[in-house]
């Protein structure tokens, strides 16, 4: 039973999250953080859902980490931001992130990511959303 309420728990707040970026959205907003990555943090807006990518193009997707549970603060954290050679723009693949520990720190980085995941410290899933949202700089 306590596994069903997470999941379901997890479910709406990754459907809050994702309407936060969907094409309704206003705007952008350079004032407020929206997305690690690099070590920093970035405004973003809302562009499009995008079909899930095939073959020929998943190498233009980045992955964007949305976690479930963890420190207060923690934003969802980008693979790569703009001035990083691998970052494709701001078209996403969004993977769950669960941490295993308690108190988990925040996370601004895919390093860190990493650093944690083999670690054993994370649990990451495919939240099967792609979706175009491009990073731009805090003013």
């Amino acid at each position: 039973m306590i596994r069903k309420l997470t999941i379901i728990s997890m479910v709406f707040t990754l459907m809050v999250w994702i309407t936060s970026f969907s094409v309704y959205a206003s705007g952008p907003n350079f004032f407020n953080p929206a997305i690690y990555a690099d070590g920093e943090a970035w405004a973003t807006k809302g562009v499009a859902d995008l079909p899930p990518p095939n073959e020929h193009n998943h190498q233009s997707f980045d992955k964007l980490f949305s976690f479930t549970n963890g420190a207060n603060g923690q934003l969802p954290v980008a693979e790569a931001a703009p001035g990083n050679p691998n970052y494709n723009g701001g078209r996403w693949d969004l993977k769950l992130v669960t941490w295993t520990i308690i108190n988990p720190p925040i996370v601004m980085s895919y390093d860190g990511i990493e650093w944690y995941l083999n670690q054993g410290d994370l649990i990451i899933t495919s939240g099967n959303s792609y979706f175009e949202c491009p990073l731009l700089p805090l003013r």
